[in-house]
Formats: structure tokens, C-alpha cells, sequence
């Protein structure tokens, strides 16, 4: 059965009240549907019918990993991992940079046609200027903001010595302004603790603020953070056999190698936990598998940095044990989730006397840990920020691991 993603069920669910949500599954002799319960009260499925239907049809066009997709990479762990994705993703359609300019209009429009530029973007806020796509392309730009948008490498080129195929790998390659683009050159990316140069939109250029760095860098805005460390992390799986830190620039690369540097890293983990993956992601990813013929891993499965990078590395990655939705053994949990978890329970729980419910962070650290033999209603998050997290309901003979949103 394929469920909807988290960002949709999330958007069916404003029309419930969301404080008593469990989802159930009725299958039937042909298909599966979703009954929605609001405490002991079954919500109308007239009411919700064809938004259920819109949001399970885009789900085939948009957000569906392929089938066996990532096989060979279950059951690895650490560097084994990451060599794996590597041979799952390196060997992918070549396309060229003029192509690019084409590929955007899959890839990179708003739901107004419009370009997503995320150096002038402003999430939930209306931007200080908006691109047509095609029109307003273009190649040398003037000295103002506004004029026309063009092709970033979020990985400089000159950084690889414009080799191919990173010179026009659409994963990397996005629409911004070109006023931004030239401001940002091939400086690296970081926290800016003294802006020399502010965007229309928020984006600095200045001194760096990151530990292990002194040079200048391009700080864009926190929306998009995570959006630019998960693209990192997938040239480091894609490419980690080329030389992407050209000594003669200064790189968030080891001279000579795929792999970040040990400063870049840790602020790209940051950046990563701090901004988890949104639908404009998932969509992009989509759009770029079928035009390129491969993936992000990192925007597929968040939880990859910490299989690779960080403390979860001990454990291996396990994909088909990952889940959105949250209902087993007779335990079931709102998700997403804010201040608190909100727990239920049903049928034979008290069958299995000795639960625990853990909660970690993508790279493997635990912040919680509950015993559920009391069947709490909550479990308290307030010192838990907003972000990607995996719970792990441990049983006495096995456990079963999960997906959590905090917003």
C-alpha cells in the first residue's frame, strides 16, 4: 500500500481536530483507504473525498521513491554506505548546460509559474521580485537585483576546474538571480558573523562565523539551509572519487577528494537538522530523477547524514523499516507532532507489559526515552526543536523504527 506524504496528510488533517488522530487502515477487496477518527467521532469521508483523491493521485506523479530504488544500500552503515549510494547514483544522464536552462521549467517553478529562486525567496512572505520562466533568463547581468535569473553552481565550479559532469548536474545547479550569483561567487557557504553585503531577501555575504573557517562566506537565508547542505551531501556520494576542493580556491572540500571538510561538515549537519526536507525538495528530486535518472538520497531518507556522518553510523541503514505513518501493535502516535506526542493505545496492548518509546536525532543520538507500560497520553517535546527526528518503539523480541516530524 502507498500512503500520502507527510507534507499532504499533513494538509487533510487541517480539516480535522488534529488533538485525537488516529489513522486506520481498511483494505478492502481491491484497494486501501483511510478512515479518519476526531476522538470517537468518524469524520465524513464525503468531506474530504476528492481532496483524499487529488493528494493520493499526486502522490503517484511526485513523491514515490522507485521500487528497489536503494536495495543495494540496506543493510550498510558508515563509509560501506556511503560507497553504496555512490554506485546507485553516479551513473546518471549527462545533461547539458544549456539543457539546463530547459530542465528548470520541471524542476524549479512555483505553484504561480514563476522561478523558485532561492536567493530571492522569501517563504510565506511575498518576494521582492519574481522571475518568468524563460523570459527573464540570462547569461552577464548589471549591478542591481531584479533583473534577470541564471544558473548557480552551489558547488563553484571552479572548484572542480569545470569538469563534467559537475559542470551541469541539475542536482546542484539551481535558478537564482543574477545579481546574487556574482555577489556569492565561489566563496563557501556559512554563518556570516559580519555582513559586508545583505540580499533583498535576507542572504549575507561577509566574515565567517563557523568554527574552523576565517575566510569570507554566502549565508543564505535559514529556509533554505537544508535545502543547500542536502545538495552537498549528495555531490559528496556522487562524486567522492573527483577532486571537488581545487587547491587554488578556498573549498568546502579536501583538496584532492569528494570529501567536506571537517568544519563544512559540521555546520551542513547543522544546517541539515535545523531545516528538514520540504515539498518544494521532494517535487525537485522528482522532477530531477526523471529528466537525470537518479536521485538525492539525503532528501529521500534525511537520516542517511546520520548514517554515514554521524553516531548513528553503528547502525545500518534499513529503508523498508522507515515509515511515515505511525500505527503498530496497537500504539499509535501524532505525527507530525509539536509540543507533545500524543499516544494510543487499542486492542491487546497490555500483552506487551515491557514498551519503550525512544526518540533520536538524524545522526543516531537519543533525546528521550519512556517506558510505556503506564500508557502515558503525552510525551513532552518542549526542549526538542522543530526538524526530522526517528522514533524507536522497542518490544521485548524486536523493535520497529519510524519517521517523526516536529513543527
Amino acid at each position: 500500500m502507498i500512503y500520502p506524504p507527510a507534507k499532504i496528510w499533513n494538509s487533510i488533517l487541517k480539516t480535522v481536530d488534529r488533538s485525537h488522530i488516529q489513522i486506520l487502515k481498511e483494505k478492502t477487496v481491491h484497494c486501501s483507504i483511510f478512515c479518519i477518527f476526531a476522538g470517537s467521532k468518524l469524520i465524513s469521508m464525503k468531506k474530504i473525498f476528492l481532496f483524499v483523491i487529488f493528494s493520493i493521485s499526486a502522490l503517484y506523479i511526485f513523491a514515490q521513491i522507485p521500487a528497489n530504488y536503494y536495495t543495494a544500500a540496506q543493510n550498510k552503515k558508515g563509509y560501506a554506505l556511503r560507497v553504496s549510494l555512490y554506485n546507485i547514483i553516479k551513473n546518471h544522464t549527462v545533461i547539458s548546460y544549456n539543457g539546463l536552462w530547459e530542465a528548470y521549467q520541471q524542476t524549479d517553478l512555483k505553484e504561480n509559474g514563476k522561478i523558485w529562486d532561492m536567493y530571492s525567496d522569501r517563504p510565506g512572505q511575498n518576494p521582492p521580485y519574481e522571475y518568468t520562466y524563460g523570459s527573464d533568463q540570462c547569461g552577464n547581468v548589471g549591478s542591481n537585483e531584479g533583473v534577470c535569473y541564471n544558473r548557480e553552481h552551489s558547488i563553484p565550479k571552479s572548484w572542480f576546474n569545470d569538469l563534467s559532469p559537475m559542470v551541469s548536474d541539475l542536482m546542484h545547479i539551481v535558478p537564482t538571480d543574477g545579481k546574487v550569483n556574482g555577489m556569492r561567487s565561489n566563496y563557501p557557504y556559512g554563518d556570516v558573523a559580519s555582513p559586508s553585503w545583505t540580499s533583498q531577501n535576507g542572504s549575507k555575504l561577509g566574515t565567517s562565523a563557523v568554527s574552523g573557517y576565517t575566510g569570507t562566506v554566502f549565508e543564505p537565508i535559514d529556509e533554505y539551509k537544508g535545502d543547500f547542505a542536502r545538495i552537498y551531501f549528495y555531490m559528496s556520494v556522487c562524486y567522492m572519487d573527483k577532486n571537488l576542493g581545487v587547491s587554488s580556491y578556498p573549498s568546502m572540500f579536501v583538496d584532492g577528494t569528494g570529501n567536506l571538510e571537517p568544519w563544512a561538515l559540521a555546520m551542513l549537519i547543522q544546517w541539515s537538522n535545523q531545516d528538514p526536507v520540504s515539498q518544494k525538495e521532494i517535487n525537485r528530486n522528482n522532477a530531477a530523477y526523471q529528466l537525470q535518472g537518479n536521485r538525492n538520497p539525503f532528501v529521500d531518507y534525511p537520516e542517511l547524514v546520520g548514517k554515514i556522518y554521524g553516531s548513528d553510523s553503528v547502525n545500518v541503514f534499513l529503508p523498508n523499516a522507515i515509515d511515515e505513518y505511525s500505527n503498530v501493535n496497537y500504539i499509535s502516535f501524532s505525527n507530525p507532532s509539536n509540543e507533545e506526542i500524543q499516544l494510543f493505545y487499542s486492542g491487546d496492548f497490555e500483552r506487551y507489559n515491557e514498551v519503550s518509546f525512544c526518540l533520536y536525532d538524524i545522526q543516531g543520538k537519543l533525546l528521550l526515552q519512556e517506558k510505556l507500560t503506564d500508557k502515558p497520553n503525552t510525551i513532552a517535546l518542549h526542549q526538542i526543536p522543530n526538524g526530522i527526528y526517528v522514533v524507536k518503539l522497542v518490544y521485548p523480541q524486536y523493535n520497529k523504527v519510524y519517521k517523526l516530524v516536529i513543527q
